[in-house]
């Protein structure tokens, strides 16, 4: 029988609302949390969570200044977003968990697991970068200007074609309105702080210091983090190559949650056979 979901809302360290759902598990299952990406909201795990009812213990939750959660004005910071999922760990007494983050939420799965390693059991990062390139501030201001004096909307068509492919856009009209809606109801300033945060973002010194076990995943037709971003993260994490999604794009969790759900099943397959190893050495 798959267990309900609870709804609730915790406080970050400096007082910022965040709201979570999470998917109770059986006693003794792995908990998993997970990051979403940049404008979206909690709703980008929908179906992997789903899939994973029964099997482990999950929470996925609003970064602040997206969803639900609060939106204080920036700046922002990665580190800031991973301090935010430790103090919601805290307020479900979860000592540690698997992460997951997905885009920039891969960034804040990131800081967590290098900010906060006893507290990382194991770490999937999906169609994600350690840093964006030279020319990332320009890129990202860039967006957030067209945001700011264009409207939200005149990012949609942008937005669509890049996060999935043709032929599941036509597939999925109503996962495009529903996206369409959380994304425009993002708050101007907000996406302003958080497409400047990207643009700062820096995490290839502390890649190196992510726990293992660790595993990044991406999708073959990925434009806004192609493959070979993905392959210098995982050089850079030092725990196998990355694994390439066929024909999916930016944000896999959506387009191709079975792969996510078999990247995080091999993860949790990983993590049990270390604890073994532990309790035998």
């Amino acid at each position: 029988m798959t267990a309900t979901a609870i709804d609730g809302e915790t406080r970050a360290r400096d007082g910022v609302a965040l709201s979570y759902t999470r998917r109770p598990g059986p006693d003794g299952t792995p908990r998993i949390a997970f990051v979403h990406s940049l404008a979206l909201d909690r709703s980008l795990w929908s179906g992997v969570t789903a899939a994973l009812a029964g099997r482990a213990e999950t929470v996925t939750y609003d970064c602040r200044g997206h969803g639900r959660s609060g939106r204080p004005t920036g700046p922002y910071t990665v580190e800031q977003f991973a301090d935010d999922l430790a103090d919601l760990l805290d307020h479900l007494g979860w000592a540690d968990a698997v992460v997951a983050g997905c885009s920039m939420g891969g960034c804040v799965a990131q800081a967590f697991a290098a900010r906060h390693p006893e507290r990382t059991r194991g770490a999937l990062f999906v169609d994600t970068t350690a840093w964006y390139g030279p020319t990332a501030p320009e890129d990202w201001a860039a967006r957030a200007a067209a945001a700011q004096t264009k409207g939200l909307a005149s990012l949609i068509p942008f937005q669509l074609t890049r996060w999935f492919g043709d032929d599941f856009r036509k597939a999925e009209p109503e996962l495009m309105d529903r996206l369409t809606r959380v994304f425009t109801a993002n708050d101007l300033d907000c996406y302003e702080a958080t497409c400047a945060m990207l643009g700062r973002a820096d995490l290839r010194d502390s890649a190196p210091t992510v726990p293992h076990p660790a595993a990044v995943l991406v999708g073959e037709d990925d434009r806004a983090t192609p493959p070979e971003m993905a392959r210098t993260l995982a050089r850079l994490v030092g725990d196998g190559p990355a694994t390439v999604v066929p024909g999916t794009r930016h944000l896999t969790p959506l387009e191709n949650p079975g792969v996510v759900v078999e990247a995080l099943t091999t993860l949790l397959d990983r993590v049990a056979a270390d604890d073994t190893v532990g309790e035998h050495a």
